[in-house]
């Protein structure tokens, strides 16, 4: 089972790598463009991006997801408002105001949100030391917020708000997005892109105007928008399925590793003292929740859903037809199971936990 959770681990981190990069490349782009638009284009570049990626890959017969159902459409929608919407745009607008590397630190509040609203409202569970490096991220967000509002030499707390008011956004799209995670994570990924960039877009015509740039800016803005938010999506979901809202967000929580590398090489923005000193304690706790191991033993009740899969030992169902070569999709039954293994909060462990 432990190798098992290399892969979505990898996925989850990768996720983080290609998002913490769009805190430098949005940067250089608000030089060109008003926040409200660049967050449209780059969703509008995330949707249709991955949207074509989905075509091309359905064309060869390449993978087989479950799509989304009717019932999904109001998680769905939360996913589109508070991911796609309110989060880029509070975070661009928190970036024009906050350096990179400080806002990359700040909008990692993300995982504390995710984190908090796991436990209370969606059945998700933390251990003892998991809450041990929670506790260390939001120290060390507390002295990275301190450090972005005193910027300059004068005290302004308006891009840390935005900026944690983005993580907040995305902490609600983590749980809504673990509710639609046994779905094809390319279709919710071009859905929410394609749905929020239009979105954005109205609201910058009526706020700042219609982006005005050279193609170049443009066509860049779609790009980093396909691979910083459309990829990550997409890795970041199929990690949710394996690791459960509140460890897929911890290991995201390395993404301002990649944000402060890239600020300092294209921006020149060298870290302050306490800017260091909020990421050693962020960084020691992101850690501590990646490295615990949860194992007992647990029941399964009986099941039915649908979502892409292999016969591995919680998949033991026998098929009417020709479900094609693994993995595949299609509705399937679990029938009652007690054992015992180390596992995350996945799609078929969502039990709970006595404290």
């Amino acid at each position: 089972m432990k190798n098992l959770a290399v892969r979505p681990n990898a996925l989850a981190l990768a996720a983080a790598a290609f998002f913490g990069a769009s805190f430098p490349l949005s940067k250089l782009l608000l030089r060109d463009l008003g926040p409200l638009g660049l967050a449209g284009l780059l969703y509008l570049g995330s949707g249709l991006g991955v949207g074509a990626l989905r075509l091309l890959l359905q064309g060869r017969a390449v993978r087989r997801e479950a799509a989304l159902q009717k019932s999904d459409l109001g998680w769905l929608a939360g996913v589109i408002l508070s991911g796609g919407v309110a989060g880029p745009i509070l975070l661009l607008l928190g970036l024009a105001r906050t350096s990179a590397h400080v806002s990359a630190l700040l909008a990692n509040t993300e995982t504390i949100f995710t984190m908090g609203l796991a436990v209370t409202f969606f059945g998700d569970f933390l251990l003892r030391r998991e809450a041990l490096g929670a506790a260390a991220i939001v120290v060390g967000a507390t002295l990275v917020a301190w450090t972005g509002a005193a910027q300059g030499g004068t005290l302004s707390w308006q891009g840390p708000v935005l900026l944690l008011g983005a993580g907040f956004a995305w902490g609600l799209d983590n749980n809504f997005s673990q509710r639609l995670s046994a779905r094809d994570p390319l279709q919710i990924a071009a859905l929410k892109g394609m749905i929020a960039g239009t979105v954005n877009l109205v609201l910058a015509s009526v706020a700042e105007g219609l982006p005005r740039a050279t193609l170049l800016v443009l066509g860049s803005a779609l790009g980093v928008g396909l691979v910083c938010y459309g990829l990550s999506v997409v890795l970041f979901l199929t990690a949710l399925r394996h690791l459960g809202a509140a460890r897929t967000s911890a290991l995201f929580a390395t993404a301002p590793g990649m944000g402060i590398a890239l600020s300092w090489a294209l921006l020149g923005e060298v870290p302050g003292l306490w800017t260091g000193v909020g990421a050693l304690f962020m960084i020691p706790g992101a850690w501590l929740l990646i490295r615990v191991e949860h194992g007992h033993a647990h029941v399964h009740e009986a099941l039915e859903h649908e979502h892409r899969h292999v016969h591995d030992e919680h998949h033991q169902h026998v098929h009417a037809g020709d479900e094609g070569p693994e993995p595949h999709a299609h509705p399937h039954q679990h029938e009652p199971l007690e054992h015992s293994h180390p596992h995350s909060a996945d799609l078929h462990h969502r039990h709970p936990h006595r404290k």
